[in-house]
């Protein structure tokens, strides 16, 4: 093949990375726990066919779990502890949905998935506004630069004014919301939604038990304040309202961060999704090039790499698998090549790739930037690691959040000690706990470190389940962990309230205290003594 012909070719393949990298919308959706993430989640898929009935939430006899929530734990308790991902077409987009944990306690794992997105939808209940889980959610999509399509859930059902709602925004997180339609009735009395750029109405009819997408009718305005009557009425003077004030959608703004596009509707009827999915392929920012470690950009037609969000054993029982997620940065993936893992410049074979669906997969061949890709039996991978094709890159690794709950783990059964140290070791490496060792305990008792307490309900759960081991934990009263040294170490062994831990991954020597108080009287004794912060974008 001749120079000319070599290089025509490269031109038609970056051309076609990047047309490919145009139609994907990669995004999370983040809330306070109940605001209807995961019946969202499940929404947004009926209405683009990737599935043919929602499934609910609760766990009600005879229906089915969401489908983002596969393990037995979240459909026994109606909340997601982990994240999923859901990749489907819609029109001619290719959306790749990463649902998150809503509870406080599981931040770290969406702090992981939000280094993978490009956009958020923040979901609000029409009752209840911003709630303390949503603000520090939109501070980590701030601090990354991720932009926000806000999407207030529960019209159907009572609640807060709209216009009392868009001030919360913009006052309490200073973000001016721009809405793309507008409710007509109060939240308890939903009549239908205007469109904002073309003053259309309509109306929705809800399905038996909201299973499928809710039917629409399109209304003149005539016909549409005939049948609302005055709710209409008082829903276009409050449009009059928001025109007046230049509250209109603005593309540069919303990526810039500064403004959010606002729809309204209800998850669970399956009320104003489907506008919602036009939205995030008309705003939502296709992908972007990514920096690396060093600052540098890695333009999205240069040869493959990706970066490890997650790390997920035990999705296939049958066959106690271990998935890496892996987010395309750049390049064309291809099923089996060989890429170099970046951490130890060893070799990685990709045969096994799969696009994920919950629970559900299918062999993927091909994948482009924005997309994820499912990994089996990925045991060298870690969260934050990278993967690359050709030309080294590394991205920058994703920070581990700082414990404030500690706990020793001990094996119930004396003859599963086996199971027992390899389900510890296997929740360390994804990330669902922190383990600590020490030499006064021993290998037998590791100590677990969480943000909230209840990854040590997960842990405790998922060790049973999958390993068969039943585990006890001992609460310890520590509540404060510093990065220390060796010598600090030594200072620390002397000291009442206080321990030094390794961390079991990466070795990192851990100073644990029992209150903010202990913490300042060892700094005002030792002043030259090593005591960093873990994390200080989450503290």
């Amino acid at each position: 093949m001749t120079q000319g012909a070599m290089s025509a070719r490269q031109a038609d393949g970056d051309a076609d990375v990047l047309a490919e990298a145009r139609r994907r919308r990669t995004f999370a959706v983040i809330s306070h726990p109940d605001a209807g993430k995961s019946t969202l989640t499940e929404a947004l898929a009926l209405h683009a066919s990737a599935i043919s009935q929602a499934g609910a939430v609760h766990g009600k006899a005879g229906r089915r779990g969401v489908t983002s929530d596969w393990m037995a734990m979240e459909r026994d308790r109606g909340i997601s502890v982990t994240s999923a991902t859901l990749r489907f077409s819609y029109r001619d987009a290719v959306l790749n949905l990463l649902d998150t944990p809503g509870h406080a306690d599981f931040s770290e794992d969406t702090y992981r998935v939000l280094e993978a997105v490009d956009c958020a939808i923040m979901l609000l209940d029409s009752a209840k506004g911003l709630e303390t889980q949503t603000l520090k959610l939109f501070e980590v999509c701030r601090a990354r630069r991720i932009p926000v399509i806000t999407f207030v859930n529960k019209w159907d059902r009572p609640g807060r004014e709209p216009l009392e709602l868009l001030d919360e925004i913009e006052q309490r997180i200073r973000l001016r919301p721009t809405p793309v339609n507008w409710p007509v009735g109060i939240a308890g009395d939903f009549r239908g939604l205007i469109e904002r750029s073309t003053g259309a109405f309509t109306a929705f009819t809800r399905t038996p038990g909201g299973a499928g997408p809710a039917a629409e009718e399109r209304l003149t305005a005539a016909r549409a304040a005939q049948r609302a009557g005055q709710a209409y009425q008082v829903a276009t003077e409050e449009l009059a309202l928001l025109d007046e004030i230049g509250s209109t959608v603005d593309l540069s703004s919303f990526l810039a961060g500064d403004s959010s596009p606002v729809l309204f509707g209800a998850a669970l009827p399956n009320f104003g999704v489907r506008r919602l999915l036009d939205a995030l392929r008309e705003l939502a920012p296709a992908p972007a090039l990514r920096l690396d470690a060093a600052g540098q950009p890695r333009p999205l037609h240069a040869p493959f790499s990706g970066l490890v969000f997650k790390v997920q054993a035990n999705m296939n029982q049958a066959h106690r698998d271990r998935v890496a997620f892996v987010r395309v940065c750049s390049g064309r993936f291809e099923r089996g090549m060989v890429l170099t893992h970046a951490a130890t410049g060893r070799p990685f074979a990709t045969k096994y790739a799969q696009a994920m669906f919950g629970q559900d997969r299918q062999t993927l061949d091909v994948a482009y930037p924005g997309d994820v890709i499912g990994l089996v039996n990925a045991t060298a991978l870690r969260p934050g690691d990278t993967l690359y094709d050709q030309v080294p890159v590394e991205f920058p690794p994703i920070p581990s959040f700082t414990p404030e709950h500690f706990a020793v783990a001990r094996c119930k059964d004396s003859g599963k000690h086996k199971q027992f140290r390899k389900g510890i070791s296997q929740l360390d490496t994804e990330g669902v706990i922190q383990v600590l060792s020490s030499e006064l305990r021993g290998d037998q008792a590791p100590v677990l470190a969480a943000v909230g307490p209840l990854q040590f309900d997960v842990a405790v759960n998922r060790l049973e389940a999958e390993y068969g081991v039943r585990a006890a934990l001992e609460h310890l009263d520590y509540t404060i962990a510093r990065r220390t040294d060796a010598a600090g170490a030594g200072v620390l062994a002397r000291e009442r309230g206080a321990e030094v831990l390794t961390r079991r991954l990466d070795g990192t020597l851990l100073a644990l205290f029992t209150d903010r108080w202990k913490l300042a009287v060892t700094k005002r004794d030792h002043p030259d003594l090593r005591l960093e912060a873990l994390l200080a974008d989450a503290e």
